[in-house]
């Protein structure tokens, strides 16, 4: 059973690495997104994919658009592929090419959060749980008949980076358990139900009218990038963690309420307050939320005010 992976981010690395430890010489070839200019210098840099890829010897494509080198692939000789956050659609032609089928680890439990940004998304909505599902792909946005899914909670404690690295390490664990199925031939398919395509996200000013859970939701589902935000007085602040805690004062939204090394940076919801554990100021570094109050620049009594 000869295998094609394609991946791009840092998130499909465990799923590359679990399929050659599993595989070996059966995995050949690996197809992921160009070099992309990175930095303020633009230097042209790999996806982590790739630099993984050519570390275990594993020849490596890299179309502009994969339809435009579908011969390339063709000549790969290989029976399926296993896609990961490759970031390109696939065409009937592209399907076509592998007689068992392509196969997606998309990281919602389909048929919820499809698209683009399901970890985030399933953070900032608050969901108690999310998981990582393989589905046979088809033209339709992931909305292919499931193989297998698993589970995993979702904490307070997580942040995007720390679902990230759990459902990444599930990613791993059920594409070799996929694979084993489909060599086997020993497998059924379901249908999926209804469903909807969740949107990219991007940064986001915070509202703290909202209640603490949506506010925490939302820093959370933004951090490590590309963050939740608030302004105070002349500064910009990112957000990179925070957590709900009670709060009896009768003070309007967006008012800090605790702002001491001690306690951290507390700020009153619309139902509730958020204490604010990490931040960066604009065109500052991440620090601790007790290391910035020591500066003095926020105090107990300001407001955050929402320009949009």
């Amino acid at each position: 059973m000869k295998i094609v992976f394609a991946g791009t981010p840092d998130f499909a690395v465990p799923p590359l690495q679990a399929i050659y430890k599993a595989y070996g010489s059966d995995l050949v070839a690996v197809v992921t997104q160009p070099d992309r200019p990175q930095g303020r210098r633009g230097i042209l840099t790999p996806s982590p994919v790739k630099e993984e890829a050519l570390s275990l010897g594993l020849p490596v494509l890299q179309p502009e658009r994969l339809r435009s080198d579908r011969d390339a692939l063709a000549r790969c000789g290989a029976d399926l592929m296993v896609t990961c956050a490759y970031g390109q659609i696939l065409t009937q032609e592209i399907l076509d090419l592998f007689p068992m089928g392509v196969w997606n680890l998309h990281a919602s439990l389909l048929p919820a959060y499809r698209g683009a940004a399901p970890i985030p998304r399933a953070l900032i909505d608050g969901c108690r749980e999310t998981g990582v599902t393989v589905m046979k792909t088809e033209l339709g946005l992931d909305t292919g008949d499931m193989l297998l899914s698993a589970k995993t909670p979702i904490y307070d404690s997580d942040d995007c980076g720390t679902l990230e690295e759990r459902l990444s390490r599930l990613s791993a664990e059920l594409a070799v358990e996929a694979l084993a199925m489909i060599g086997e031939g020993n497998f059924s398919l379901r249908k999926q139900g209804e469903g909807f395509v969740c949107k990219k996200v991007q940064r986001t000013e915070v509202d703290f009218a909202k209640s603490a859970r949506e506010v925490s939701c939302l820093i959370r589902g933004l951090s490590p990038a590309p963050f939740a935000y608030a302004r105070i007085g002349a500064l910009t602040l990112n957000f990179w963690f925070a957590e709900e805690v009670p709060c009896e004062a009768d003070v309007p939204a967006g008012t800090v309420v605790g702002a001491s090394p001690k306690e951290g940076l507390v700020v009153k919801c619309g139902t509730g307050a958020v204490c604010v554990t990490e931040l960066q100021p604009a065109g500052g570094r991440r620090m601790s939320a007790r290391d910035f109050l020591n500066g003095g620049k926020v105090r107990e009594g300001m407001r955050f005010e929402r320009l949009s």
